[in-house]
């Protein structure tokens, strides 16, 4: 069955969501059917809805995916802040922009302080319709300083241990993304699931001593150093 979703940009719902959630809920599907549906309506098109009600955009602007450019010598994370610095410097207040993942491409402290500065340089000089799709539950904080950035994430069931998938769009951010689960069935060997969700509640709980404490290190024993070859150091 299909399952409908709302949007809605205004000053009670936000002109920047910030949508988080689990892998495969349908976070991307979610953003890039907002484009096609304001696409179509822009064209006069009919719509997948039962209501529209929409102001004509000048530009849609979308950084989705993942890929490189092989040919020109570009990295999965250089092509993806080429487009994103492409959005940044044409957009306006009048633009639908669609933003999925910004930052995944490198480090975890830089993709985040990255993100967080697109979304605050967005908000502040361009004023444009936003959805922004992410992993970095840390960049939810920010509807604590904007009122136009509002939190958004796609809903999920735990039931016996197992997760599923709503793909309901709801109100607030998350902190889980189940990337485990996803793991789980993809196939990864359920040793490796089982290792991987004791070292995730190590994380969780700020307790990597634990997680050390599992692995069974052998004591480097520093060589000995003959008198022959001190003068040699």
């Amino acid at each position: 069955n299909f399952i409908t979703n709302d949007v809605s940009f205004n000053s009670k719902n936000g002109i920047f969501h910030i949508l988080t959630g689990p892998n495969m809920s349908g976070k991307s599907t979610y953003i890039r059917q907002v484009a096609l549906v304001t696409l179509l309506a822009q064209i006069g098109s009919f719509v997948p809805a039962s209501k529209m009600k929409f102001s004509l955009v000048d530009r849609i602007f979308t950084r989705v995916g993942a890929s490189d450019n092989l040919a020109k010598g570009e990295s999965t994370f250089m092509l993806e802040m080429i487009e994103t610095s492409n959005i940044i410097n044409n957009a306006t207040n009048k633009s639908l922009i669609i933003l999925d993942e910004v930052g995944r491409g490198t480090s975890t402290y830089d993709g985040v302080a990255i993100a967080w500065a697109i979304i605050e340089y967005i908000v502040d000089n361009i004023g444009a319709k936003t959805l922004f799709a992410t992993h970095y539950h840390e960049l939810i904080e920010l509807d604590k300083r904007y009122k136009s950035v509002k939190n958004y994430h796609v809903s999920v069931v735990e039931e016996k241990g197992e997760v599923i998938f709503q793909y309901k769009i709801e109100d607030g951010g998350t902190d889980r993304s189940y990337g485990v689960h996803v793991a789980k069935i993809a196939g990864i060997p359920e040793e490796i699931v089982k290792r991987a969700n004791e070292i995730l509640g190590n994380f969780e709980n700020n307790d990597i001593k634990k997680t050390e404490s599992r692995n069974k290190k052998k004591t480097v024993q520093p060589k000995k150093i003959h008198p022959e070859q001190i003068n040699l150091l």
